[in-house]
């Protein structure tokens, strides 16, 4: 059992609730977000309910990629390990190119993506030190076709993270790594990047979804659609379905 989890972006949505799931598995929780005063509140929501269970909270901007190495190693002599890292801080900002939105589609790209590679970076260079560990990353069912208007910037952003984890994957198989590395690929599941979105089909609450996302994230797979279902079929016919109809999603 993966016994102390670090989660970015731990104080809203997805990380929030993943960090809730794990905590009434009685798992250790390295949390960290830009905003520490919410995190501040869920540690000392999950002390009184778990009062069993670790928790230490870091203010982190991933966009700070310095910060990112110094608080997962801050992390790790606090606990003596960090056994899984799940790479979820991320943003969903952004408007079709062309239309005068660069910062927000290059805010992003920035958060989404680069952000991500110094999160896995980061967490990498402890798993190999410590010989053992599992990295998550999460991605996105958008992340299998090309997304028009807000989710043109996201989508691309996605699809490069799932590329970079099936990279990375790639190196610890020719290096023998014990080190696991997983990519999952939410479907619509309600959180505050997304919930001004209305009428959106096949949208699960975020309770729901976070139970789901651990559930997955346990049994460390190469690859998980999460909710299972319909996500995995949806996923099967995205891949190869026309443009026009995809694009519906977004």
């Amino acid at each position: 059992m993966r016994r102390t989890i670090l989660i970015t972006g731990a104080s809203s949505g997805l990380g929030e609730g993943m960090a809730r799931e794990y905590a009434k598995q009685g798992r250790d929780l390295a949390l960290c977000a830009r905003r520490t005063e919410r995190l501040e509140q869920l540690k000392s929501e999950i002390a009184q309910q778990y009062p069993s269970v670790k928790v230490s909270v870091k203010a982190l901007d991933v966009n700070d990629h310095d910060a990112v190495f110094q608080v997962f190693k801050e992390f790790q002599q606090e606990f003596g390990s960090i056994d899984r890292v799940i790479v979820n801080a991320g943003m969903g900002k952004g408007a079709s190119l062309g239309t005068g939105y660069f910062y927000a589609n290059v805010q992003t790209a920035q958060t989404n993506f680069v952000a991500a590679l110094a999160q896995c970076e980061a967490a990498l260079e402890i798993f190999y030190q410590q010989q053992h560990g599992h990295l998550v990353t999460i991605s996105s069912i958008s992340a299998l076709r090309g997304m028009p208007r807000a989710m043109t910037v996201y989508a691309a952003t996605k699809a490069g993270l799932l590329a970079l984890t099936e990279g990375i994957r790639a190196d610890l198989i020719r290096t023998k790594s014990k080190v696991k590395v997983s990519a999952i690929l939410p479907g619509f599941i309600r959180s505050e990047i997304n919930e001004k979105v209305k009428n959106t089909p096949f949208m699960v609450d975020t309770e729901t979804g976070c139970k789901a996302l651990v559930k997955a994230i346990e049994r460390e797979p190469v690859q998980a659609y999460v909710p299972g279902w319909p996500w995995a079929l949806i996923g099967f016919l995205m891949k190869r379905l026309p443009l026009k109809w995809v694009m519906k999603l977004g």
